[in-house]
């Protein structure tokens, strides 16, 4: 390993060793006596660490424990499981440099954007421990005289979360520091591409739950492949999944939760785009466009794909991002000179040359040129160069999400025809148009207008803050989390109606007299 980044202390400080086991049911970890994986860094291609995979005894280890945690941790009252999270988030910004580094040298993103991804974790706690005391549920006024109804929040149980590679540690925590002051406990699987980073925030974590003297179970780990994916989904014993990830797999998993009446929460792929009209700030919409299209090496749920640019001022904005990607510096993660990183992985790298192989058989035409790179800073071999092609949105390549850095630029001529490209996609999570003209700007956000979960005007499809609930439709799965009301997802609602009266008056009028 080159470690003239520090990335060995990072390790260290976090409780990394060279080999780690990888099921956990807070401070106790769990021999499985199965194989190990190894965490690569797309950076520079070396073995980080190995990690032991769960076995399927491990697994009911872990869900036994959960069942019983669960007992004790929903009798806490909210406000003091709040005060624990609050602790958490503490840790976090502890942490926060370590897990940046960790988070950048295992997935390949931007050391600024590795940073981030923990402020994100630390922001959704912030904003848990406000709703520890926000749980609300509603009054309402009885048909009969001397009743009284209202609803309230439960827990649900064990919430079992699948996450992905592009964010490790993220959209843990937005499913987790919500689930904990519902009262819920939580089984992670992250993703086998990056299980250092969820090794890391488990041992963050534990400690604090272990000082307040609470059971194992609360927050559980289970490193494993799509299997240990596929036990969740099946369990019983897990009222919600939380699955991040493809549409292909979040199918999966919506029909095996779906057949035991379970609930999930899917959160799924994207294919983001940006209306840029002749009205627009160019400037910012380049800008934005940049940022959207390759930041984290287009590895976003939230990438922008598309640029749907009217025509008036079409040349000027190909033109001018030629210009930007010209500047684009590319290397190592964690040298904060470098705009982009790697892409994950050598499956990712051959998914961005089918991609372009296939935009330019289907009769795209070349902005800028894609190609992989090699040579000195790039053994990994996961290095690529952003690539804009010209294109029409009804190529099937266009339709598809492609988890890398390149972009499509679709022309149009009016608002109505832009909106309907925007929408003429089968996934529906973030979107956005840069305009100055308000009549556009309302069209865009109107009931005719964005069909995504996220529409945005004058800023960019990625980057969406914690308050807001996060997630899309169609394709996307439907579901939402971290801000909002997204906690309701949680938990289950009960409706309660108390008769303080002397009668027993049944609802609608209804006489059964004897």
């Amino acid at each position: 390993m080159n470690d003239r980044f520090g990335i060995a202390e990072s390790l260290k400080n976090l409780g990394i060793q060279k080999e780690n086991l990888g099921v956990s049911t807070g401070e106790k970890w769990l021999d499985s006596g199965e194989s190990y994986i190894s965490s690569i860094s797309p950076a520079d291609g070396e073995v980080i660490a190995k990690v032991q995979v769960a076995s399927s005894e491990t697994y009911e280890e872990v869900i036994s424990a959960a069942q019983i945690a669960f007992e004790k941790w929903r009798l806490v009252p909210a406000p003091q499981r709040g005060e624990i999270v609050r602790e958490i988030g503490n840790a976090l910004r502890e942490k926060k440099a370590d897990l940046g580094k960790l988070v950048s040298y295992e997935m390949g993103k931007s050391y600024q954007e590795g940073l981030g991804e923990v402020q994100e974790m630390i922001d959704i706690c912030d904003f848990a421990v406000g709703l520890s005391r926000q749980l609300y549920g509603l009054t309402m006024h009885s048909e009969r005289p001397g009743h009284r109804m209202y609803e309230q929040w439960h827990p649900l149980g064990i919430v079992g979360i699948i996450s992905a590679f592009n964010f490790p540690v993220a959209v843990w925590s937005w499913n987790t520091a919500l689930a904990w002051v519902c009262g819920d406990v939580c089984v992670w699987k992250p993703s086998e591409k990056a299980p250092l980073s969820g090794i890391a925030c488990q041992n963050i974590v534990s400690k604090i739950f272990k000082k307040h003297d609470l059971p194992e179970g609360v927050s559980s780990l289970i490193i494993g492949d799509y299997k240990v994916g596929e036990m969740l989904s099946h369990d019983t014993r897990v009222p919600l999944v939380s699955a991040t990830g493809s549409t292909r797999m979040g199918k999966l998993v919506g029909k095996a939760v779906g057949e035991r009446l379970g609930r999930s929460l899917l959160e799924l792929g994207g294919n983001n785009a940006i209306i840029i009209t002749k009205d627009a700030d160019l400037d910012m919409a380049i800008r934005g466009a940049l940022f959207g299209a390759v930041g984290t090496a287009g590895q976003r749920c939230t990438s922008t794909r598309r640029l749907i640019i009217q025509e008036e001022v079409f040349d000027e904005v190909a033109k001018r991002l030629a210009s930007a990607y010209s500047k684009l510096v590319i290397g190592n993660p964690l040298d904060e000179k470098n705009h982009v990183g790697p892409v994950i992985d050598q499956d990712a790298v051959k998914m961005y040359e089918a991609a372009i192989e296939k935009v330019k058989a289907e009769g795209g035409t070349e902005v800028v040129a894609g190609g992989v790179l090699s040579g000195e800073g790039f053994e990994s071999g996961c290095y690529v160069k952003p690539a804009i092609y010209e294109a029409e949105n009804h190529f099937e390549i266009v339709q598809h999400e492609t988890f890398a850095p390149i972009l499509y630029l679709i022309r149009y001529k009016t608002i109505g025809e832009a909106i309907a490209i925007q929408n003429g996609v089968p996934q529906g999570l973030s979107s956005a148009i840069m305009t100055t003209n308000m009549r556009e700007a309302e069209a865009f956000l109107s009931v005719a207008g964005s069909d995504c979960g996220i529409a945005n005007v004058n800023i960019g499809t990625s980057g969406a803050e914690i308050g807001g609930a996060f997630g899309g439709e169609k394709e996307t799965g439907g579901g939402r989390e971290s801000g909002s009301d997204a906690w309701k997802a949680y938990m289950r609602r009960q409706t309660n109606t108390i008769n303080y009266s002397t009668a027993l008056p049944l609802a609608q009028g209804i006489k059964f007299d004897i």
